[in-house]
This record gives structure tokens, C-alpha cells and sequence, in this order.
């Protein structure tokens, strides 16, 4: 079994998590490569953070800025801010009420296929929402968790964004739990025109308590990446 350190940031800021990610990103790196060089063999760590954060906009690496619909003005009037950040995809949004997950984590501890880590933050995604009673699936060439998939009434109810080097991973999903909604009307969502966002809330009709969503997922990971979380 692998440790995984939790860290739970609450609400925190965008810039200062995506530095802090950056930060442990960069630890585990560090040791990867003296490892290499010296012919060492120093044992890695894994991270994976909670947080939720203040209104923002995200543009992946490969995104079209075209797929952000507000000005800087409309911007502050939103109470939102904008990055540019170096995750995969295109634009997504965060807010209060979403649940973000970022493992950090050295996949030479798991498995070294970038695929096989996406469907299974994915997986972990479709088991925690199967408990609350909501089908969702996946959606093909579509990264993320959806529901009613292939139907005119197709919508996102989880994002996913990573970034990798020397197979370790950072940034991660987005999983819209008690979310506003109308902050998505101000983008083209992952720049996929035509597609509707979702969130629990939004599917059961009433208020989902975040502290049982965050355990509920971190069993489904537990199970999956047979790990044991430590603080």
C-alpha cells in the first residue's frame, strides 16, 4: 500500500494552490532525478489536496481564448478572476461549492500509463455519484464524467485537467457539487459548444454535504489505487 498525504485546503485562492502545487510537484521531481543521477533509489512521495476556490476561469495550454464570453471589466463584476495554466484541456471554471482534487503523485508508485489514470479519476467520480443515486458515464473523446450521454439532454458533471512530467502528476477534477451553475453561461465549457453543465445539486434537488462527498471519494481512490491516506 502507498501513502498518500491528504491535505484539505478549504477555500483557498487559485494562484497560491496552483503555486503550492507546483511546489510539492517540483519536491517529488527533485527526488526523481538525484535518484537518477546518483543511482539511488529514495522512495517518492504522493499528495492529494481538497479545496474549493473563489470564483475563477482556467484556460489549459491547448485552449482558445475565444471560449472565455467576458471582458477584464465583466470579469471583476463576476468577482472572478482568469489563468492561463499549464494543465491539459481548455477552459473550465471553479467556484464555491465544487469540489477540486489534485493528486500529486509519483504514478512510478502505481502504474506509468497516463490513460489508465484518467479513466480512473474518472471511475472514482461514477462510483461516488452512484451512491447518491445518479447515473453517469463516461463520454467517448470526451474527457470527464457525464450524464445521459448520447442524448440531447448530455451534461457535465465533473472536469479533468492533468499535467505530468517524469510521471508525476498534478492538477486533476473539478466535481460540481453545490456549484452555480451560472458562472459556466460566461464560457464555452471545455470548449465543447452545445453541452450542458450539471451538478449534484442541481441532479437530486437539494444541498449535498461536502465533508461526505470528499470521504465517499477518498474510499473509491483508497480502492482503486490501493493506497492509505496519512496526515
Amino acid at each position: 500500500m502507498q501513502k498518500v498525504t491528504l491535505i484539505d485546503l478549504g477555500l483557498k485562492d487559485y494562484k497560491e494552490t496552483w503555486e503550492y502545487q507546483e511546489t510539492l510537484f517540483q519536491k517529488i521531481i527533485d527526488v526523481k532525478v538525484d535518484n537518477r543521477r546518483n543511482d539511488l533509489t529514495n522512495p517518492t512521495n504522493n499528495y492529494f489536496i481538497f479545496v474549493e476556490h473563489p470564483h475563477v476561469y482556467t484556460l489549459g495550454k491547448s485552449g482558445d481564448m475565444s471560449n472565455l464570453l467576458l471582458n477584464e471589466e465583466q470579469l471583476i463584476e463576476k468577482g472572478a478572476t482568469f489563468y492561463k495554466i499549464n494543465r491539459g484541456g481548455d477552459i473550465t471554471y471553479h467556484g464555491p461549492g465544487q469540489l477540486v482534487g489534485y493528486p500529486i503523485i509519483d504514478l512510478d508508485n502505481f502504474f506509468t500509463d497516463i490513460h489508465k489514470y484518467l479513466r480512473f479519476l474518472e471511475e472514482i467520480i461514477i462510483k461516488t455519484l452512484e451512491e447518491y443515486g445518479i447515473k453517469s458515464e463516461r463520454s467517448d473523446g470526451e474527457t470527464g464524467v457525464w450524464l445521459d450521454v448520447g442524448t440531447p439532454f448530455a451534461r457535465k458533471i465533473c472536469a479533468l485537467g492533468v499535467r505530468t512530467s517524469r510521471w508525476v502528476t498534478m492538477h486533476g477534477f473539478a466535481l460540481n457539487v453545490n456549484a452555480n451553475l451560472g458562472y459556466f453561461d460566461n464560457i464555452i465549457p471545455c470548449g465543447i459548444k452545445g453541452k450542458a453543465v450539471t451538478s449534484m445539486e442541481a441532479e437530486l434537488g437539494k444541498k449535498i454535504a461536502m465533508e461526505e462527498v470528499k470521504t465517499k471519494i477518498l474510499k473509491h481512490f483508497t480502492e482503486l489505487f490501493e493506497v492509505e491516506f496519512v496526515s
